[in-house]
């Protein structure tokens, strides 16, 4: 199989239903995907596959069959190719590369939040860019935001709101963004630049390094949250600029629409069907109360721990009262995971109980 290449805003403009979005959003969801290649004789997709993908034949010879019988070929470049393939969920249909194929695959999720956001939203990811006085790299991180997974919940209006009232702050490397034991005031995006996510602690003053963050990625959200005190400082690693949300915009309009609260009853069904309890306390607590079968992951490790974090399982998230692992949560279904938080929190539940000695 070749490489994959870059995708240009004329060959998007060819295809259903993308020829209707703005230029300038077209420009950004360019960025975002490529032309893949597929040998003779694979798959692209089978009977029953519960995969989210709308994909386009690019160039090349497509079979297309249902229950073995072949009805219908599909080719690179005809009338028929600029629709989507068999969009149905799960598939209804096979789809066979019968030679060489180019084609073009977007996440479905991606897609609709894309078209959405470009039709109902007055101003386009372009004029979005003018007001904050920035070029392509504006594109890049909003483009991030929108397509993780969590984002996909927020609705369309909301997401104008955050994108307007968020403010550009530009930063130069070594200043500190946020410092440790402070009262907590804004969300932040990284538009350029890179940060450092530091936690001090009495054995160690100078900062143990949790995580390194990039164009695109967030933080600050874990005291907005919980009301709490910052629990990391984090510091520009490199000159940068940051977008930022004030504490009650950040609530109104992201905060709940990314969080999933669960009762005892739902939350036994998510983990009986492969979901894993997540305790964010503090591992002192968790010692000394925790439920049976969970593992503990401190708040302030969360970042830390995200590449060692299984994202095919369900997470619920639990601490004493719901403040921690709500944040905890956010930042999970910010990354891509499956996250729900327990109301109330473990204080007040009757879950099975893991005790010292027991």
């Amino acid at each position: 199989m070749a490489d994959a290449r870059e995708v240009s805003v004329e060959l998007l403009r060819t295809l259903t239903p993308l020829e209707g979005m703005k230029r300038e959003n077209l420009h950004a969801l360019a960025k975002k995907v490529t032309v893949k290649q597929m040998n003779a004789g694979r798959l692209l997709f089978k009977e029953g596959d519960a995969d989210k993908r709308t994909i386009w034949i690019i160039k090349g010879l497509v079979e297309i069959s249902e229950q073995g019988r072949t009805t219908g070929m599909i080719e690179g470049g005809s009338a028929d190719a600029r629709a989507p393939l068999n969009q149905s969920v799960p598939r209804k249909v096979t789809a066979r590369a019968v030679e060489d194929v180019d084609y073009l695959a977007i996440d479905a999720d991606l897609l609709d939040v894309m078209i959405t956001w470009d039709q109902t939203g007055n101003y386009e990811v372009g004029e979005l860019q003018a007001q904050f006085g920035g070029g392509n790299e504006d594109a890049d991180w909003m483009t991030t935001l929108l397509q993780t997974k969590a984002f996909h919940r927020i609705p369309p209006a909301n997401l104008q709101a955050i994108f307007m009232r968020m403010q550009r702050t530009p930063y130069r490397a070594g200043e500190v963004v946020i410092k440790q034991g402070d009262e907590g005031d804004y969300f932040y995006a990284i538009v350029h630049g890179r940060c450092l996510v530091t936690r001090e602690s009495p054995l160690n003053q100078k900062g143990i390094k949790l995580a390194e963050l990039a164009v695109g990625e967030t933080f600050g959200e874990e005291a907005l949250i919980a009301e709490a005190k910052r629990n990391a400082t984090v510091t520009m690693l490199t000159e940068g600029v940051l977008m930022r949300l004030n504490k009650q915009d950040f609530r109104d309009l992201m905060h709940e629409p990314l969080l999933r609260w669960v009762d005892e009853q739902q939350a036994l069904k998510i983990i009986q069907n492969r979901g894993q309890w997540l305790d964010v306390r503090l591992p002192s607590e968790y010692q000394n109360l925790a439920i049976e079968g969970s593992i503990n992951i401190p708040l302030y490790f969360v970042r830390l721990k995200l590449n060692a974090i299984d994202r095919k399982t369900p997470y619920v998230v639990v601490c004493d009262t719901g403040r921690r692992s709500s944040a905890a949560a956010f930042i999970l279904s910010e990354r891509g995971f499956e996250a729900y938080v327990l109301k109330g929190g473990i204080t007040t539940s009757n879950l099975p109980m893991r005790r010292p000695g027991s």
